[in-house]
């Protein structure tokens, strides 16, 4: 559940008071998702998405992630785009907290993914990352490996299920950090390309939501992450990569923008941080996260084993074959 602030219409009259568009007449909670508060707000003839920013997104940044998406959406990339209010202005405060109104995005995300599905959000991922070439905005990402150590060093290694875990993750982030790639093709990247956060309509790809882990970065570890998040298929508890998927990704991507050779190589040490990177995310939910709250920590196990996979993985051949 992710409602963390309730609003009333007396919040919607004072939202109407603000944009010059059409009032909107209803309200309802979205329950999916866990960084922020969202609600699908409708008028007559449109719905519009408003996002309640919570404690983990940074005030600072929040202009950085509003620019992106409405430079996007004039580059032709299907995203929602950010609505300004009569002062100019894409933030607004509900209840103290920083928020906007975004345009609704048609379609759904989808439980399973076809090799179609996979050559289409390569497409996509190409697509914006040559858009994000021409905008001049820049966030350095908080996520990248070399900014994880924080998050390492905070998460409490008390459970008996990973009483191996801490050596196991402190050697594979010490190499993962001295193999690290450098002079990689960069840019903006949308930075977590989870199945939740891609849109289908009639099984034909609609868009792309939720760009607030959106930075600078390789493009090439946008793919890693991708594969990590989209290519693989849990057979019985264990998850298991699916070549076939990282093929269609990459056919789709390079159909629109082509794949140095260095950035091939640098594919398994990219595809093993963006493992770790989920991995110490979920393992810091799981660890640090009280029970009476009302978020759904997610089992990082499952990056655990994505992580092993990979480092019995060495080339760029062995994803395809």
């Amino acid at each position: 559940m992710a409602v963390y602030t309730k609003i009333s219409k007396k919040e919607i009259s004072s939202i109407n008071k603000k944009f010059n568009i059409e009032n909107f007449i209803s309200f309802k909670g979205i329950k999916q998702g866990i960084e922020n508060t969202n609600y699908l707000l409708k008028s007559k003839n449109k719905k519009f998405i408003l996002t309640i920013f919570e404690k983990r997104v940074s005030k600072k940044e929040l202009p950085f992630f509003m620019k992106l998406m409405d430079n996007l959406y004039n580059f032709k990339i299907n995203c929602p785009r950010p609505l300004k209010n009569k002062n100019g202005n894409y933030l607004i405060k509900i209840k103290n907290k920083s928020a906007c109104i975004v345009s609704f995005l048609e379609g759904k995300d989808k439980k399973k993914l076809s090799l179609k599905n996979c050559f289409d959000i390569g497409k996509m991922v190409a697509r914006i990352h040559l858009s994000t070439k021409n905008i001049q905005l820049y966030r350095k990402n908080s996520m990248g490996i070399r900014n994880l150590n924080p998050l390492l060093n905070s998460i409490k290694f008390k459970s008996k299920k990973f009483i191996n875990i801490e050596k196991f993750l402190k050697n594979n982030f010490k190499d993962i950090k001295k193999k690290w790639p450098r002079g990689l093709p960069r840019g903006i990247i949308h930075g977590d390309l989870f199945i939740d956060n891609i849109f289908f309509k009639n099984d034909k790809l609609s868009g792309v939501i939720d760009f607030y882990f959106a930075a600078n970065d390789y493009f090439m570890y946008e793919i890693a992450i991708c594969v990590n998040a989209l290519c693989f298929e849990k057979k019985n508890s264990k998850f298991l990569i699916n070549k076939s998927k990282v093929k269609n990704l990459i056919k789709g991507y390079e159909s629109i923008k082509k794949i140095s050779n260095k950035e091939k190589k640098s594919l398994n040490i990219l595809c093993r941080g963006a493992a770790m990177r989920y991995f110490l995310t979920r393992l810091y939910d799981y660890t640090n996260t009280p029970k009476t709250a009302l978020i759904k920590i997610k089992d990082p196990r499952e990056y655990y084993q994505k992580l092993v996979m990979h480092n019995n993985l060495e080339n760029y051949n062995d994803y395809l074959k």
